[in-house]
């Protein structure tokens, strides 16, 4: 009797319809709200910035995927995400040149030297976000509203001062292009959980690691509404929502997501109470993406069949 020993890997074993095209099309739509929001109350430039970081992301992925004569797939719309989630973190009114450095950094450097799509080691919107602000952190950290440059709210709070709670929740402020309206970032988090294209798991845990960090360091004792301006305000939801639940650069077991969120939101309390800056959403989630094989190596199970030995190594 032939006897054959199948490797089986760890649970879930999940057949679904949908694809990669169908997934990026649902974060875009859940994108939209704030996409307009931010075109409304930033004008034109705002606009521009957008068409230009899509179109750039969408014309290197596909230009260097012809020249190194590889299947060209940006029909699967995930280059248009990293572009538009780019935009998205960038101030309107940048020179037009940033987003198209941006682009290419994000697309050719982070994604495709890497080997494309499922290769990347860290969000590739958030890698550009990152380069630009660590080349031209002046112009990435100049904010305008109703045509005054002025401080975000974030940068209000680190300076001790108070912000409107209200404003700070609908996005009537300044900020990155689509980082400031939280109720539009979670009606479109919850699209996206209605329709399983992400885990809640990630965004809560790294949402409720702020605001115990925060409750417990930011020097204001118990103060909810102190709190509620640290979540709101900010790239917390941005980030939590639609660039930490990154397929290919979270962890897939909910132990590892849970882990990961802790480790988002600890980094993030890190950087804003203690750091140089306001902010830190990009810096926690990218540190934290190069965690992700670490956190796989000690969460994922031991497949079916297969017993650990002492030392390290896998027998039948």
């Amino acid at each position: 009797m032939n006897e054959t020993l199948y490797r089986v890997s760890a649970n879930p074993h999940v057949r679904d319809k949908s694809s990669t095209q169908s997934i990026m099309l649902d974060v875009i739509l859940a994108l939209l709200p704030a996409t307009v929001f931010g075109i409304y109350i930033f004008g034109a430039s705002a606009a521009v910035t957008i068409a230009v970081s899509i179109v750039t992301c969408v014309a290197a992925e596909y230009i260097y995927q012809k020249l190194m004569k590889q299947k060209v797939s940006v029909s699967d719309l995930s280059a248009a995400v990293t572009g538009l989630l780019l935009a998205l973190n960038l101030p309107a009114g940048v020179p037009f040149w940033m987003p198209v450095l941006g682009g290419l950094f994000a697309i050719i450097v982070v994604k495709q030297v890497f080997g494309g799509l499922g290769q990347n080691f860290m969000n590739p919107a958030l890698g550009a976000r990152c380069f630009l602000m660590i080349s031209f952190a002046a112009r990435m950290t100049t904010f305008t509203y109703d045509g005054v440059t002025t401080a975000t709210p974030l940068a209000l709070l680190k300076a001790g001062k108070s912000v409107d709670l209200g404003n700070v929740f609908t996005g009537f402020i300044p900020g990155t292009i689509g980082e400031t309206s939280a109720v539009l970032l979670l009606l479109g988090g919850a699209y996206l959980v209605l329709k399983k294209v992400i885990s809640p798991l990630i965004p809560c845990i790294y949402v409720a690691t702020v605001a115990v960090f925060v409750l417990l360091f930011g020097g204001h004792g118990f103060d909810l509404t102190y709190m509620a301006s640290e979540i709101f305000a900010g790239g917390l939801m941005l980030g939590a929502i639609f660039m930490a639940t990154d397929y290919v650069t979270s962890p897939i077991t909910s132990r590892g997501k849970i882990i990961f969120g802790v480790l988002c939101g600890l980094l993030t309390g890190i950087f804003r109470l203690f750091g140089p800056m306001a902010e830190g959403v990009s810096y926690s989630i990218i540190i934290a993406n190069l965690v992700v094989p670490l956190i796989e190596k000690i969460t994922v199970p031991t497949p079916f069949g297969i017993v650990k030995a002492k030392g390290g190594k896998d027998n039948e």
